[in-house]
């Protein structure tokens, strides 16, 4: 065993002027979470309960697309998605749909562990919620000033909102720059603001867990889903990996992104670097993505072709990073 490890993201595609009060910002959210993950570890909480500590934690803040802040769809709603995979039986639960729950990632956890079922959506969702007595709120808790911009600008472009979309390819790293415009599903568009959040935890015992949560694009069609309920694509865990992915959802889910990080390693031998390195450049075709890691032996990686993945991590043995870039 080599000890626990963590790692978060607050979503791959970062507007490259972005301010640097806005990256503060992240990276001060991002440590905190980062914290909050090492602290439980150390008080020898398993993988699956850190991610869903963790995470809830993301979507209690504003800053990234889940919960609170999540993006509006073209109605001006919020409908919210998450999912949350425990490695060692890969035992899983994912909600879509939501438009009152307050923290997705704790109902899909209850999905996993209450219900025979692996995911619920929209108004079964929703009366699943009720029934286990879930804190619910009102769908304007979900809404930002910032995001009702950001519709209204998605709007005026007549276009899912994407303003992340100067594209690189990197594997923490380093990795050479691409000149291809932003598709999605072979479609051209012009704004990109995935900011989907995630988290990836090994424990002590070396047991493996992931969890995803996100509020979709911005301007999206209503009942859209995207990649991050769904096990396999937005999110995957076994005996032998964890991972949570972050970016262009059709692309992911083309290319069961989580998954095929498992799959190369159980399957062509691939440490987890490698696995990352070799999805991130050979699955995703022309689609913009990111992803989190950790291995069972107690190592973490990250992996993004796009401008940037705010992201965080940190092992055991006392090492810690929080990055943008």
């Amino acid at each position: 065993m080599g000890g626990w490890a963590i790692a978060v993201h607050g979503g791959a595609g970062v507007d490259p002027n972005l301010p640097n009060e806005r990256q503060e910002e992240a990276k001060r959210l991002l440590t905190r979470c980062l914290d909050i993950g090492i602290s439980a570890l150390r008080s020898n909480l398993s993988a699956i309960d850190v991610v869903e500590l963790v995470v809830r934690e993301l979507e209690t803040d504003p800053l990234f697309n889940s919960g609170r802040g999540s993006a509006l769809t073209e109605k001006g709603t919020v409908e919210m998605e998450a999912s949350i995979m425990d490695g060692p039986k890969r035992r899983c639960g994912a909600v879509s749909g939501l438009t009152t729950v307050k923290n997705p990632i704790s109902l899909a956890r209850l999905v996993m562990d209450k219900t025979p079922h692996s995911y619920l959506g929209f108004a079964g969702a929703e009366e699943f919620a009720r029934k286990q007595g879930v804190e619910l709120v009102d769908n304007e808790y979900f809404i930002t000033e910032d995001n009702v911009g950001m519709l209204k600008l998605a709007k005026e472009a007549n276009s899912i909102l994407f303003d992340y979309r100067i594209p690189t390819l990197t594997t923490c790293g380093g990795g050479a720059a691409m000149e291809n415009q932003l598709q999605m599903n072979g479609l051209p568009i012009s704004l990109y603001a995935p900011e989907t959040v995630g988290c990836v935890v090994v424990d002590k015992q070396g047991h493996c867990a992931a969890a995803t949560s996100t509020g979709g694009l911005m301007n999206k069609m209503t009942g859209r889903i995207g990649d991050s309920p769904l096990i396999g694509s937005g999110t995957y865990a076994c005996d032998l990996v964890a991972v949570s992915c972050t970016g262009e959802g059709e692309a992911i889910i083309r290319s069961t992104l989580a998954r095929e990080v498992a799959a190369v390693m159980e399957y062509k031998g691939l440490n987890l670097h490698e696995a990352v390195d070799y999805v991130i450049k050979t699955r995703l075709d022309e689609g913009k993505a990111g992803l989190i890691a950790v291995s069972k032996n107690g190592e973490v990686a990250c992996g993004f072709n796009t401008t940037g993945m705010f992201r965080g991590c940190a092992t055991e043995d006392g090492f810690m990073e929080v990055g943008v870039w």
